[in-house]
């Protein structure tokens, strides 16, 4: 039963994945509701996995792919939802169609890869599609007048999606930097609550701040890479 339950969490996010769709289709969409729905679902991604590690999930329902749910809902929450929000805003360039569906491939190519997950060293191959993550900044940049920042973030992003670079793995990142990279990420997400009542018209400060975890995450992943691809 356990199992069972574990599977149905992860299964969730479909269900916020479509909230989220829903207010984008709607006739003059929040962008701050379509991040409500998305932050819950990155919790329950975050949350998930652990449990499923926990209650030896793969034992006990070794017919139902807990992976393949939560790639779906990962493809669907991290990477197709943001995209569909860039194109209904106008967060990019014209064509907007064009430069979007850049990620949607590459990000597509990522999830179909065995090797996208390092779960013995803790990394992932490649940048990790955490588009729900980017466009949240999309919307602030555009908003300041920076689409062509947004652009170059979005190839940039997009090629590292299928390079050989690597980008660590928090919940099973090396022990070392485990705990930082962890509770970096908990403050980090409640700053992220906090900016999402004044979105799109954060305060600058604000902004910077919340973007040091995303940069020391990037950073620390390029630091330890070499150290643990060559050890």
């Amino acid at each position: 039963m356990t199992a069972w339950l574990i599977h149905l969490y992860t299964a969730s996010g479909v269900g916020f994945a479509f909230l989220a769709v829903a207010e984008i289709a709607s006739a003059t969409p929040d962008p701050r509701l379509v991040f409500l729905w998305l932050i819950i679902a990155l919790i329950v991604d975050a949350t998930d996995g652990p449990m499923a590690r926990r209650a030896d999930v793969k034992v006990h329902l070794p017919h139902i792919q807990g992976r393949a749910i939560d790639d779906i809902v990962d493809y669907l929450t991290f990477t197709f939802v943001p995209m569909l929000l860039v194109w209904r805003m106008d967060w990019l360039p014209e064509p907007v169609g064009l430069w979007i569906t850049i990620p949607l491939i590459t990000s597509l190519l990522g999830f179909a890869n065995d090797e996208a997950k390092d779960e013995e060293d803790g990394f992932f191959r490649g940048f990790p599609s955490y588009w729900n993550i980017v466009v949240f900044y999309f919307g602030v940049w555009s908003w300041c007048g920076w689409e062509s920042l947004n652009l170059a973030v979005l190839l940039a992003l997009s090629a590292m999606t299928v390079l050989p670079v690597r980008f660590i793995y928090p919940n099973l990142a090396p022990a070392a930097w485990r705990k930082f990279l962890l509770n970096g990420a908990y403050v980090w997400l409640v700053l992220l609550c906090v900016m999402v009542p004044f979105y799109p018209r954060i305060p600058p400060w604000l902004m910077w701040v919340s973007m040091a975890y995303p940069a020391a995450y990037v950073l620390l992943s390029f630091a330890l890479d070499p150290k643990w691809r060559f050890r």
